[in-house]
């Protein structure tokens, strides 16, 4: 891969905190992937479901105590409060390295530290960012590759060494005690330890596309938003691109995965959470969804 120095000597200085057996770099490969998937399946990290009615599917049990985001362990960590915003809880960035940087602290011993280049939105895009994630847990590995574009393509797409998101974790004890998840907009840095559950552990999600997105969208001219982005074309073969924010557990996934059932229309997900917004050079929005394909709701 063709990294930066500077990427190279925050990955090193990561693994002086955490202090892992060994560093593996991720490839994003296929290859790659299914070696995530056999191990998890040896030691019962993973079960796989009926290969006839789910093929190629699994399940990955989080611990009883870790089945959920936990807004309340959730920070925005600037140094003034107001840059927060007022829905987001708040804590001092020199308070936040010293609570979380002390359970990070030797939390990889005797493990795998996994180093995830990853791409948030199309290859080749402008509008896509970059991100490099470490992490000990080989479900959030295989998930990052569903969920991004991981490997030489993300560090392809940096505009100039420093050019991306710096992402910690680690699943600790798993002790909700001991569970924190915090953002340094101002470093670009996510620290997240104590929790296997998705959306506290896949830091391409919420954290990054979501929550330092903004911030980035903010320096940068352009929006990130909670939005899902639907196509619609109708029988004269018009399209029209729809981008909606509703709230939480309002039912958006479930709109964008609309199935047309008028004849003459097409209707097609392009994103159900989360849609980055530019303004194009004619003076219309133009968005991309910053992950790779969608969530999904279970039938």
């Amino acid at each position: 891969m063709a990294l930066t120095n500077f990427v190279e000597s925050w990955v090193d200085e990561t693994a002086g905190l955490t202090e892992p057996r060994r560093v593996v770099w991720c490839d994003g490969s296929k290859n790659e992937y299914d070696r995530l998937i056999e191990r998890m399946l040896a030691d019962g990290t993973i079960l796989p479901l009926n290969s006839r009615t789910y093929p190629n599917c699994y399940l990955h049990r989080s611990d009883p105590s870790d089945v959920a985001r936990t807004e309340q362990l959730t920070y925005i960590c600037t140094r003034s409060r107001d840059d927060a915003g007022p829905t987001n809880n708040w804590l001092a960035p020199e308070d936040a390295r010293r609570r979380v940087g002390g359970l990070l602290h030797g939390s990889m011993r005797g493990r795998t530290m996994y180093v995830i280049p990853y791409l948030m939105g199309p290859t080749g895009s402008a509008m896509s960012r970059v991100g490099v994630m470490v992490t000990d847990s080989a479900y959030v590995v295989a998930s990052m590759h569903m969920m991004t574009r991981v490997g030489e393509t993300a560090l392809s797409h940096m505009r100039h060494g420093e050019d991306f998101i710096a992402g910690v974790h680690s699943l600790g004890d798993l002790s909700p005690d001991r569970r924190f998840i915090a953002h340094f907009p101002e470093e670009r840095l996510i620290w997240s330890v104590g929790s296997g559950y998705g959306g506290n552990a896949l830091l391409g999600k919420k954290c990054h596309a979501l929550r330092l997105g903004s911030w980035q969208a903010r320096e940068e001219g352009w929006l990130a938003e909670h939005m899902l982005i639907l196509g619609l074309e109708d029988p004269e073969g018009r399209i029209t691109y729809l981008a909606a924010a509703m709230p939480s557990a309002s039912g958006k996934t479930n709109l964008s995965m609309l199935v047309s059932k008028l004849p003459g229309y097409r209707v097609w997900t392009v994103g159900d959470d989360i849609a980055w917004i530019h303004v194009g050079s004619d003076g219309e929005l133009r968005a991309i969804n910053p992950e790779r394909g969608f969530f999904g709701v279970a039938p």
